[in-house]
């Protein structure tokens, strides 16, 4: 992911503290409380990864076998293959009969392009339809969905926004990514949308880019965090900035699980991606110590894994 990237000599600059919690968070959460165990799963937001083969995929692993392989080592996926084109149920029926040797397994897809980018929520009723109909092949491996405003879709378009969230089906969860600077930087536009997302039981989804971080807005308008984390990668022969930032939403999910936090979707991104796995494993085993959870951690190929 490229999204909010910046140059290795600005990242000292970069003050990585998470905000505190929004308000809405708090009285979300407090509304949500309950006994029952909070799910937690920890992904990566593509199965297609040649740099993984020796590190998680085994030697000679061919592209077909990735997902086979993938399913192995995670829990769930952020399926972003779903964002650049439209697969109808035959093609989604695969990849879920692929995922059957973990049952706990759950995909996450993307809304199209096409509705967000291209038709930007207009007249988009019939791709919605057709994106509905093919990822309901998953079936109960359908975990919610997210769909990814682009930068430039601005707070001018609130109306189409609302009309589309609220005509969508109410039976599989959704995740709206918001990306424009105005939606955060302008306090009637961000209470504005995120009271509309409380008021439509709609998540928001929290990107923890290193230059963008007003889209760390803190913001649950429902009791479901989900939780696209942009890491920075090796810097300087260590982990160490990434493993800091990790520790720190380890701490605020443990909070978040104290005061009624239902769910927690985490997805590992990297902009070198062969090092997702790496700290996606370390996020993993934080989060089991902290938590008591027995998250699926990745198994690395012992004479790989030395490496790293």
């Amino acid at each position: 992911m490229e999204f909010g990237r910046v140059a290795p000599e600005e990242l000292a600059l970069i003050d990585f503290t998470l905000p505190p919690d929004a308000p809405l968070t708090l009285s979300t959460l407090k509304a949500a409380k309950s006994d029952e165990p909070m799910q937690v799963r920890v992904g990566c937001a593509k199965w297609g990864r040649k740099e993984w083969i020796g590190q998680i995929y085994p030697p000679k692993t061919k592209d077909a076998n990735f997902l086979d392989e993938y399913v192995k080592h995670f829990d769930c996926i952020e399926l972003n293959a779903t964002f650049y084109n439209l697969y109808g149920p035959d093609t989604i029926a695969k990849w879920k009969a692929k995922a059957e040797s973990n049952p706990d397994f759950k995909f996450c897809p993307k809304f199209s392009q096409s509705i967000s980018h291209i038709r930007r929520l207009k007249n988009a009723d019939d791709i919605t339809t057709t994106f509905y109909e093919g990822i309901m092949a998953f079936g109960e491996k359908l975990g919610p969905i997210f769909l990814q405003l682009s930068d430039n879709y601005t707070p001018k378009s609130f109306p189409e926004l609302k009309a589309y969230l609220e005509a969508l089906p109410k039976d599989v969860p959704v995740f709206v990514e918001l990306r424009h600077k105005e939606w955060f930087a302008v306090a009637e536009n961000r209470d504005k949308v995120f009271e509309l997302f409380h008021d439509l039981n709609i998540g928001a989804v929290l990107t923890d880019a290193t230059g963008r971080r007003d889209v760390v807005h803190m913001t649950l308008p429902k009791p479901h965090a989900f939780i696209r984390f942009v890491g920075n990668g090796l810097q300087n022969g260590n982990f160490d900035s990434d493993k800091a930032r990790l520790d720190e939403w380890v701490i605020r999910i443990k909070q978040w699980q104290q005061l009624g936090l239902k769910s927690v979707w985490f997805f590992m991104h990297q902009h070198d991606e062969r090092y997702s796995p790496i700290l996606s494993d370390y996020v993993s085993d934080e989060l089991n110590k902290a938590l008591g959870t027995t998250l699926l951690r990745p198994k690395f190929i012992e004479a790989q894994s030395s490496l790293f």
